[in-house]
């Protein structure tokens, strides 16, 4: 699929993209692989951990420059979209600026994406896009808006074909929880929880990679990719990280859900179900409808809704310790 290919992550060296691209390097052989960023230390780091790596480039820009995104998608064959302002207090009190990136920025992926005759681009959402209260969310929720529309605006004469991906909570990443807690219960021996009954799906990166491989290969157009996941207590994850520490609630922050969700039941009529995923499927020009994106998708309940309190499937906290125990190297490096 990806074999003598020219692929292009944005925000390529952040946590997704540290994960994204020595699997695609490991798994595939793309002509050209480049990472696009902002931060150029950021890219010289992880340009060592690639010497004579000749298939890897490094491209300096932003999302915000529809310019820039124009050059650097030239002979580009698939584009992941992963640069985004998403640590939800900072959203909460910079909201101008991740309407840039995270509103602005899509739309200039978008236009880039179709200008540049790029076959196939697949943006990362959030489970706080669904019945978003946050910015961050409902600024994602916008963009999951626009790239499923972007199928639209491609025409007759250009095969540009968009897909999202939705994932919650990514174990090992910078800004999540588990790096924070291990650093809490280092330092002073306590942690700190925002809620007692909060809930939060969990997934590894390489998990979160699979999805975007797996929609590469799969998508039609206008798709929602919703992985299956466990959910954890925020209790249970603490507990994971250390048994001893003291659990200190300080309740929620700006911005922040009890709960998060990741199909609502007002997605529920256009959802179906395979094995291992979700696929929500477009309102727009009957799309829900169409055979070719539903496949062998079984659809949901009218009342289905795919929420961390009301899974199936939870993650033990001897599970997530394991994890820890042996992924301690990774957890808030990438």
């Amino acid at each position: 699929m990806l074999n003598g290919k020219n692929i292009l992550v944005t925000g390529g060296t952040g946590s997704f993209g540290n994960a994204f691209v020595p699997l695609v390097l490991k798994h595939y052989n793309p002509k050209r692989l480049v990472v696009l960023s902002r931060d150029e230390m950021k890219q010289w780091e992880m340009a060592k951990r690639f010497p004579d790596e000749p298939r890897l480039r490094f491209f300096i820009g932003d999302v915000r420059d529809r310019k820039r995104l124009h050059r650097a998608f030239d002979g580009v064959d698939y584009v992941v979209h992963a640069a985004a302002t998403k640590i939800v207090p900072i959203a909460e009190y910079n909201p101008f600026e991740c309407v840039k990136t995270n509103v602005i920025g899509a739309m200039n992926v978008i236009d880039a994406c179709i200008d540049q005759g790029v076959k196939r681009c697949v943006a990362l959402s959030t489970d706080k896009a669904s019945s978003p209260v946050n910015l961050y969310g409902a600024t994602k929720l916008c963009s999951d808006k626009l790239f499923i529309s972007g199928n639209s605006y491609v025409g007759q004469k250009r095969e540009t074909r968009f897909s999202i991906v939705r994932y919650g909570n990514v174990m090992a990443s910078r800004g999540s929880v588990i790096p924070l807690f291990m650093e809490q219960a280092e330092n002073n021996g306590e942690v700190t929880i925002t809620d007692e009954r909060m809930t939060r799906f969990m997934i590894t990166l390489d998990e979160a990679v699979d999805l975007v491989f797996h929609a590469f290969s799969d998508m039609v157009g206008g798709e929602i990719y919703v992985k299956k996941i466990p959910s954890m207590k925020i209790t249970d994850v603490a507990r994971a990280v250390s048994e001893t520490a003291k659990q200190e609630v300080i309740g929620i922050r700006p911005g922040e859900k009890l709960h998060e969700q990741m199909v609502s039941k007002e997605d529920a009529p256009y959802t179906f179900e395979y094995d291992g995923y979700y696929k929500i499927l477009p309102q727009i020009h009957n799309w829900d409808k169409d055979a070719g994106r539903i496949k062998e998708g079984k659809a949901v309940s009218s009342d289905f809704e795919y929420s961390s309190d009301q899974n199936t499937e939870w993650m033990e906290v001897e599970t997530l310790r394991k994890w820890i125990d042996e992924n301690k190297d990774k957890i808030g490096n990438i």
